[in-house]
């Protein structure tokens, strides 16, 4: 409510989180079966990186396939994979945005 009150832009209901965490929910049954916790942490930032992809307007295959040709490394400096991020990718003519 704080953060509402500070910031008129934010929105009061949370109905967009609800509808995002719907593939989470649907994707609970596949995570009993990870073998590790590592997997299951692995699964979350996968859906993670979908879903930001996806809130940004890009298409979430070909965002992932570009990331991946990218290929970060823990070398790379904050610049250069900041460069990666979803937001990042908005403001260039990439052959990641969707079709409108």
């Amino acid at each position: 409510m704080m953060t509402y009150l500070e910031d008129g832009r934010c929105s009061l209901s949370n109905n967009l989180s609800e509808q995002k965490m719907k593939s989470y929910v649907i994707g609970r049954k596949g995570w009993l079966f990870s073998d590790s916790p590592e997997g299951a942490e692995a699964s979350a930032i996968s859906y993670s990186i979908a879903e930001t992809a996806l809130a940004n307007g890009l298409n979430v295959y070909k965002y992932i396939t570009y990331v991946l040709e990218k290929r970060p490394t823990e070398e790379m400096a904050d610049s250069e994979l900041e460069k990666l991020l979803p937001l990042s990718l908005i403001h260039i003519s990439e052959p990641t945005r969707q079709a409108e």
